[in-house]
């Protein structure tokens, strides 16, 4: 089998998971220590880690904590030599650290757009690279980079997290030319709605709407398939969003309002602002 087919099992090494204290992260994590991976499990939070931990001691395989903040470079390269250290080659990255900040167009915060960067695209390159760096000296390895069908168009509230998850599945596309060479194997992962505290905030309809241990067994899945390269899911919300790919920008916006209701939501009033107090 060539080496871009390669599929990741306990016995290559170890898997490290980013996000994992929460959502699809926590729920990956002890499935794969389930099915006997040791999980090296990245998270700002060392409780929560802490009791992620806990939740797999009865499991064949084992979770150890490696917290950390995804968006700190330094930080992120000595987890990914920690990890090759204490526990063995990484043979597996699922890099699903990310954050939703819903962005009403009229009001939004630049703040929104710089933290949903840093966290979903660059935290995400700062995971990534080690691996990639650790990976090259085996000729070996599997990564999945966690976007979302949010990157696919547009849609209301995401101009920040779908930019980001845009620029992911670009990054993913462009990087498997080179992997390919070096016999590292690189995946897209594409939720669609996954029951999560990040989407109980929506303000409209989701569609096909999974639990997260739905969501990690659909990822378990795609992993072990040797030449699937997007991992993308619930199969029937994806094969419409692929369809309204196709439509032209006019049959596409009008759709997509009328879908989510948007075409009725009154615009955010714009804020006043307070007159400046006369100088004392």
């Amino acid at each position: 089998m060539p080496h871009t087919q390669f599929v990741a099992q306990p016995e290559h090494g170890v898997a490290w998971i980013t996000g994992a204290s929460s959502g699809i992260g926590y729920a990956l994590s002890l499935a794969l220590a389930k099915n006997g991976w040791r999980v090296a499990a990245t998270a700002r939070s060392a409780d929560a880690l802490k009791a992620l931990s806990e939740a797999a001691e009865d499991l064949a395989g084992e979770i150890v904590a490696y917290p950390g903040d995804v968006t700190d470079t330094a930080q992120m390269a000595q987890n990914c030599r920690s990890i090759e250290t204490d526990m063995g080659a990484i043979a597996l990255l699922v890099a699903n650290a990310g954050i939703y900040l819903p962005q009403d167009g009229l009001d939004a915060h630049v703040d929104a757009f710089r933290k949903s960067f840093d966290v979903n695209l660059m935290g995400t390159v700062n995971v990534v690279l080690p691996a990639i760096d650790a990976m090259r000296s085996r000729s070996r390895g599997q990564i999945a980079i966690v976007s979302s069908v949010a990157g696919y168009r547009g849609l209301p509230t995401s101009a920040a997290y779908g930019a980001s998850k845009a620029g992911l599945i670009n990054m993913a596309e462009s990087l498997k030319f080179d992997l390919d060479r070096a016999g590292i194997r690189i995946q897209l992962v594409s939720p669609g709605f996954v029951d999560t505290p990040a989407t109980q905030s929506n303000p409209f309809p989701m569609p096909h709407l999974i639990t997260r241990e739905e969501a990690a067994q659909e990822i378990i899945k795609g992993l072990k398939h040797p030449t699937k390269f997007e991992i993308a899911f619930p199969k029937a919300f994806v094969r419409q969003l692929r369809a309204l790919r196709l439509l032209p920008y006019r049959a596409y916006f009008a759709l997509v309002a009328r879908s989510t209701g948007w075409n009725k939501k009154q615009p955010a009033r714009a804020k006043r602002k307070r007159p400046a107090k006369e100088p004392a």
